[in-house]
């Protein structure tokens, strides 16, 4: 079976996607040629009544009941979980000192039931703490066997180059992932959805395009479902300009030509473009999740790749 590149956002499992039917999901990327999990140890804090432990737990559940850890790239993230009880905002986040580094990921083993991760995730950008301090932890739990490779989330460039060329001229383990909101609509010059996502810039793109040892990873790749359901999933206001009516003008031309769906065929762009995304696709239901599976098959030949790239 082929492995197919995307990861599967699991944010709602253990919450508002219960137990058995994360777990059928689960079960039903994993047949598919899904690998890859995304997860981290504060989702969903910001649901009333939610620790930030759920996602975790039901994936380390299925884990266990399932017996096939080794077929699994299990990647969570530290730094952004609230350490005030009830705090459903980021003001108490926890950030990235060694020590809570540490305290952080035999959490994050004990409710995913494994003694590593694949991929060991930085969720925020903490300039309080040295980055020396940063990447020393995450290179002390790489040597340790806890974690594999390291990756940051919702740093800009320039400051995981700096992450890369410290942890190179000390001989630690650079970043090899970064997490970041991209999609194939972009928003206007200048705005940000908010304070804590960051989004892929023209920059990072060509970052890493020079970088082989980098991959990016892509979330809120199909913008909460504004792509399929405008009606009830409204675009967000910073993708209101002209660009965003003549991409989606060529989005949904594409899509009927080639028998797809919207979300496919973005998913499809992120996959085979220049460079190659990893997206990260949540979702909610089997539907949701088939769906986007679909995606994994669509291939788009240059002369389709050149006319959705046209409209800017």
């Amino acid at each position: 079976m082929t492995e197919i590149q995307m990861a599967l956002g699991t944010i709602p499992f253990g919450t508002t996607v219960g137990r058995d039917e994360s777990f059928a999901i689960l079960d039903r990327f994993v047949e598919a040629g899904g690998t890859r999990l995304d997860t981290a140890n504060n989702y969903p804090f910001w649901h009333e009544g939610r620790t930030g432990d759920e996602s975790e737990e039901t994936i380390g559940a299925w884990l266990e009941s399932r017996g096939i850890r080794d077929r699994i790239v299990l990647g969570t993230k530290c730094g952004a979980r609230p350490t005030i009880p009830g705090d459903r905002t980021l003001d108490s986040a926890e950030g990235l000192a060694g020590d809570t580094i540490r305290k952080a990921i035999e959490g994050s083993l004990r409710r995913l039931r494994t003694d590593r991760v694949d991929l060991y995730w930085a969720h925020i950008e903490d300039r309080s703490v040295p980055m020396e301090e940063t990447l020393g932890a995450f290179a002390e739990l790489a040597v340790q066997g806890k974690v594999g490779e390291i990756g940051a989330s919702n740093l800009p460039t320039w400051r995981l180059e700096r992450a890369r060329a410290s942890s190179r001229a000390n001989g630690r383990p650079v970043y090899t992932h970064v997490q970041l909101r991209y999609s194939y609509l972009r928003p206007r010059p200048g705005v940000v959805p908010d304070t804590t996502h960051r989004l892929a810039s023209s920059e990072t793109l060509d970052y890493v395009r020079e970088e082989p040892d980098l991959t990016l990873w892509a979330y809120t790749t199909l913008l909460g479902g504004a792509y399929t359901r405008p009606d009830d999933r409204p675009m967000q206001e910073i993708y209101h300009h002209p660009g965003t009516t003549r991409r989606l003008a060529v989005l949904g031309e594409t899509a009927r030509e080639l028998g797809a769906s919207p979300n496919q065929v973005v998913l499809a762009w992120l996959m085979g473009g220049e460079p190659s995304v990893v997206p990260i696709v949540g979702v909610s239901s089997m539907a949701q999740l088939d769906e986007a599976l679909g995606a994994a098959d669509l291939r788009l030949d240059d002369k389709i790749r050149a006319r959705l790239d046209e409209p800017v």
